[in-house]
């Protein structure tokens, strides 16, 4: 297999065999989470190979098994928003969506194989390819109310159009998918083993992607939870009541991470996931995404957010306001306004 360093970092790595390219992210002790430097390695071997026409399939993979790419380095973020660099750092998460933009829209098949973690940013890499698998060992989730954000990368155009109000309970519980509900509702395409993953990998090195996944079975749907149908309400108070009369396991854990996350976030993402499902194309659900985090990197909730569950890890957000009673809904209507810096 040759190796090439068309990326210029050693946070993506490219190898080429046969009619195949493959993208593997580097970052393991991230969990190769995206950051700046991922995102521009990344677009160079776009660039490259856009011009190469010898690769006709790519590839894009994690280079571990525990995480195909595990969100956006939000230390990194947090750490450009404490030196006064917000302006600067919400620049270089939008030319990572761009990145994200372009592997949607590239000129040839972009297959990714989101084997392990993918949350977030992962879903903004992996969940807009042309083919798009899982595993048995695959975690997707959009947890971002949890952290004072919304769901970005890409992320609600999927959420707002998986069946039913499943996507609208993700999009505000932040709960995780199992691997079959991310193929039914939308978020990949296949399931497969992911001891069976290298020899696909062999296979599309001379083989077309529609041809080695026509043998690939199809994921049976499940019946829907009953309490997808919380989330059929008119607003999120209303859902939130429906919520707290069924019982079990599920039930209770959807609820405890609903109070866990902040209040102001819960409210946006269920006024953007509804806007999202008008929207006409992943490149208007970007440019929505983009002005709502434009807006909420420069709230108190997001440094709050990363303080609590990633720095300090005590695990006891201040989030401002504390409760959704308190929510001001002109300021969630403002979100959606364009961004004067």
């Amino acid at each position: 297999m040759t190796e090439t360093h068309l990326s210029l970092t050693p946070v993506v790595l490219t190898q080429q065999k046969g009619h195949l390219g493959r993208i593997i992210l580097n970052r393991p002790r991230q969990l190769n989470a995206v950051d700046y430097e991922m995102a521009c390695g990344i677009g160079r071997v776009l660039d490259a190979w856009e011009q190469d026409l010898s690769v006709r399939v790519i590839v894009l993979q994690g280079g571990e098994a525990r995480a195909f790419c595990a969100g956006g380095d939000l230390k990194a973020i947090y750490a450009h928003i404490a030196r006064g660099e917000t302006a600067e750092i919400y620049q270089k998460m939008l030319a990572t969506y761009a990145v994200m933009r372009r592997i949607a829209a590239f000129s040839r098949p972009v297959v990714s194989l989101m084997d392990g973690i993918a949350m977030g940013g992962g879903i903004g890499l992996g969940g807009h390819a042309a083919y798009r698998v899982v595993t048995e060992r695959s975690v997707l989730a959009m947890p971002e109310t949890g952290i004072g954000l919304t769901p970005d990368a890409g992320g609600s155009w999927i959420l707002s159009r998986a069946p039913g109000f499943f996507g609208l309970r993700l999009a505000v519980t932040g709960g995780v998918m199992t691997p079959q509900q991310a193929v039914t509702s939308g978020f990949a395409d296949y399931l497969m083993q992911s001891d069976t993953l290298p020899a696909l990998v062999s296979e599309l090195e001379h083989r077309m992607p529609e041809d080695v996944f026509a043998a690939v079975p199809h994921v049976v749907p499940a019946r829907a939870s009953e309490l997808d149908a919380c989330f059929d309400a008119p607003d999120l108070p209303s859902a939130l009541e429906k919520l707290a009369c069924i019982s079990g396991e599920e039930a209770q854990k959807d609820r405890d991470l609903i109070a866990r996350a902040c209040p102001f976030s819960l409210c946006l993402s269920w006024e953007a996931w509804h806007r999202a499902r008008t929207l006409p194309a992943l490149a208007d659900a970007f440019s929505q995404e983009e002005c709502l985090v434009g807006h909420l990197l420069r709230r108190h909730d997001f440094s709050e957010g990363v303080r609590s569950r990633l720095i300090d890890r005590d695990n006891a957000p201040r989030w401002s306001p504390s409760v959704l009673d308190a929510v001001n809904d002109e300021e969630i209507m403002q979100c959606f306004e364009a961004l004067h810096e």
